[in-house]
Formats: structure tokens, sequence, C-alpha cells
């Protein structure tokens, strides 16, 4: 499984921003109140970075050879796989909370303080999904043998 680049969750945050600054706008065209982000979002995103550290620490350990047991490789593959779904969900959720934020700072008329600091906690909480993602994936990595490099033969069995 290849490493998560940087073109895909960048991506999906402009994807998320442009989503999120459009819902606004049309909502607030037709009259309905816009989205304040619940901070109960922001505890979710924080708890669920958290659980993807915790899951991802037992494979690290394996990794260096500190493990006090043997790592399943299938639950080292849906670990990688829960990091690759948060790097790109804490964008798309990121953006989203951007866009937010972006339509009510912009606007004319001053937003309550909690709109504000939610939208903030809910960016926050979804940087933490995104960066705790990348380093669980990090963490999953397994060190290349010596006879794994690339370009090098093994002439020793010839």
């Amino acid at each position: 499984m290849r490493r998560t680049g940087i073109a895909a969750p960048v991506g999906l945050l402009v994807v998320g921003v442009a989503a999120g600054w459009l819902l606004q706008l049309a909502l607030a065209a037709r009259g309905f109140a816009v989205i304040v982000p619940p901070l109960s979002l922001a505890i979710a995103l924080a708890g669920i970075a958290a659980i993807v550290v915790a899951f991802g620490w037992p494979i690290r350990q394996a990794v260096r050879g500190t493990a006090k047991r043997e790592v399943n490789p299938f639950q080292a593959m849906r670990v990688v796989t829960l990091a690759k779904a948060s790097i790109l969900a804490g964008a798309l959720i990121g953006g989203a909370g951007i866009g937010l934020l972006l339509f009510l700072v912009t606007r004319p008329v001053v937003s309550s303080s909690y709109t504000l600091v939610a939208g903030l906690l809910v960016i926050a909480a979804s940087a933490a999904l995104l960066i705790c993602g990348y380093l669980v994936e990090q963490w999953c990595r397994i060190p290349p043998d010596d006879g794994d490099r690339p370009g090098r033969l093994d002439l020793q069995g010839q």
C-alpha cells in the first residue's frame, strides 16, 4: 500500500471549503439559519484521533521490535486503512469547517463568539485527526531490509 500523498488531502480540503461556503450561502440566501458546528463534533473528532493513535501504538511497537507480542498483519492493514481514512476525513471536515467559518467572518453582521469558537474547535480537531492519521500511517511502515532496496541485486545466490 502506498503512503497517502499531499494531493488528495489538499484536494478534499479545497472541496470542503467550497462546499461549506456554498452551503452557508445557499441557506442564507433562502432565509434559513446558517450552520453552526456543534461542540460535540469537535469532541468526536478529537476522540477519533485519540483512537487512531491508540490503535497505531501496538503496530509502532512491533515495527520497532519492542512489542511484547506479535501483531497480526491483518490488524496492521486495518490500522493503516483507518489512518488513511482519518487523513481524508480530517481534510474534508476541516475544509468544510473553514468554509463555514469564512462565510460567517466575511458577513457584515458580527457572529456570536460561540459560533466562532465552535468553528475554530472543529477546524482544530479536524487538523488533529489529519495529523494523527499521517503519524499512524508512518508508524505502520516497515523499514526495508538490505535485500529489499530497489536497484540492488543479490549476486550471492548465483
